[in-house]
């Protein structure tokens, strides 16, 4: 009314039509359409003055619809039988799934719109209509209280090394106080990207917020939940280290963020639109965003601040109030959860580490830092590794002693053993490894196995019978003890006569032959 009102007060004032649409920004077609009822009553530009109450009066004789908003309403017969059934809905579903389910279950065949007017013109549905447009404004933050994060697409980027076409994501963080930001370009949104744009960001800042408010994407929270999100373990020990809540916005919630969704938008057109193929690399870009936040996006007038520049801002009243940046640099570590194989390792990366045997078939977490790798059992170290790019990493003491007592048996261990077991054991394993021990290190393992089946004092006497018998090996000494001469004397030098005769030499040989003429 007020608006039409005002249209022909300006018509009848003399002002051209071209004019009094470009002045109250509407178009001509309307203009024409509330003229025409003034221009058939024989009013004309320039006649007689009229107030605007007269105005008013007239306006709702030609247009009544204006007056009365039932009158426009030739559909609500339709959506008067269904009132109980929309009530029902309203505050449960939206409006656009009210009209689906009048119009597939109903039949009705009224528009989308007509609806919207038919619920927002009856005060039957007003209470529930317009509870759930109710926005609770939050209260003002504290300096250093909070900061909000969100990732957002910048555009697509043509890498000229490879050629290939990439999406780059802008990781955006927010200082709710000041609204001070930082951004980073990032090509992958993996969970080591996550944590490490948010220990650049405190860097930038000189500082760490009390409270992290993030979406609830998967490189942050594992499982959403108002009460206790389960927060990603990488995530949460960076958070722990730099002593800062997370705190998750509710989900499908953005308003609880909304002091970083709006510099989203803003960041891609400011930053990233039309100057793609300026930047030659990813570090390129990422050193230029550097420069856009110092230089462009926390020195702009920002309104919701009284027109100041988030710098500003920042340094006059936040930046004492951040926590300070801890002393130790945060180590950036993965996390990943692995199987414990029947051969006590797990896979971690492209290397497997071993654990103690009593693991085997459990379910672990593993954490791989930059110089070493941890594994744990509900929450337990259970062992650790110097880190490896590949290859296998294996404790010999995380196997049972009964399957690795064969491999404990180093060159000194035997040396060590024969030494008890008698001097004659000692010399013959000692002869053994003389010249090569990992050659002959097998013998000497076996040779001093036997005295778990024959005791110290027969092996001792073996090994002395081998010995004065020029063949001082593992199969010299195992079948003395198997035949039981190792009580016996050791053999004088000399021939006995029933040995063949080639084993002593030529004159022998003859001696023999001529005894037998």
């Amino acid at each position: 009314m007020v608006d039409v009102v005002e249209i022909l007060q300006h018509w009848h004032a003399g002002r051209r039509i071209g004019e009094l649409c470009e002045s109250l920004r509407v178009d001509p077609k309307t203009v024409r359409k509330y003229v025409a009822p003034a221009v058939a009553a024989g009013l004309v530009p320039g006649g007689p003055a009229l107030g605007r109450d007269e105005w008013s009066a007239l306006v709702a004789g030609w247009f009544p619809e204006l007056v009365d908003r039932t009158s426009r309403q030739t559909s609500w017969p339709e959506f008067e039988p269904q009132r109980e059934f929309i009530k029902s809905l309203i505050g449960t579903v939206t409006v656009a799934t009210i009209h689906q389910r009048l119009r597939d279950d109903k039949g009705v065949t009224a528009s989308e719109s007509s609806l919207r007017r038919y619920i927002n013109a009856n005060e039957y549905f007003a209470e529930d209509a317009r509870r759930q447009d109710v926005r609770v404004l939050r209260g003002p933050v504290s300096a250093g209280d909070e900061a909000q994060v969100d990732y957002g697409l910048l555009g697509r980027w043509r890498d000229p090394v490879s050629g290939k076409i990439r999406r780059i994501w802008g990781f955006l963080i927010v200082l709710a106080f000041s609204r001070l930001l930082f951004l980073r370009p990032v090509i992958k949104m993996d969970e080591a990207s996550w944590v490490e744009c948010h220990v650049l960001a405190f860097a930038y800042f000189k500082g760490v917020p009390a409270r992290i408010v993030p979406d609830n994407l998967k490189t942050g929270v594992l499982k959403p939940d108002l009460y206790d999100p389960l927060i990603n373990k990488s995530f949460g020990e960076m958070a722990a280290h730099y002593d800062c809540l997370i705190d998750p916005a509710r989900v499908r919630k953005p308003r609880d963020k909304g002091r970083v969704e709006r510099p989203v938008p803003y960041a891609r057109d400011s930053f990233f639109a039309g100057r793609s193929e300026e930047f030659t690399s990813l570090s390129a870009m990422q050193v230029d965003a550097l420069r856009w936040c110092d230089k462009v996006a926390n020195l702009r007038s920002c309104r919701a601040i009284e027109n100041l520049a988030p710098r500003v801002l920042f340094e006059a009243e936040e930046a004492e109030a951040l926590k300070p940046l801890p002393r130790a640099a945060f180590e950036l570590a993965r996390w990943s959860k692995a199987k414990v194989m029947p051969d006590i390792h797990v896979k971690i990366g492209r290397a497997l580490y071993s654990v103690p045997w009593r693991n085997i078939g459990a379910e672990v977490d593993c954490r791989q830092g930059t110089r070493s790798v941890e594994i744990y059992r509900d929450g337990v170290l259970i062992k650790s590794h110097p880190r490896i790019e590949s290859g296998r990493q294996t404790d010999e003491a995380d196997y049972p002693p009964e399957k690795v007592a064969f491999m404990m048996r180093t060159p000194s261990w035997c040396r060590r053993r024969a030494a008890e077991l008698g001097s004659s054991v000692a010399e013959l394993v000692s002869g053994l490894m003389e010249v090569n021990a990992l050659y002959r290190l097998r013998q000497a393992q076996g040779v001093l196995g036997l005295a778990d089946k024959h005791g110290a004092a027969r092996l001792d006497a073996a090994c002395a019978r081998a010995l004065s018998g020029g063949d001082p090996s593992y199969r010299t000494v195992k079948g003395i003890l198997t035949a039981g001469t190792d009580a016996e004397a050791p053999e004088q030098p000399g021939l006995p006569s029933a040995a063949p005769a080639h084993l002593h030499g030529p004159e022998a040989l003859f001696a023999i032959e001529e005894e037998a003429r």
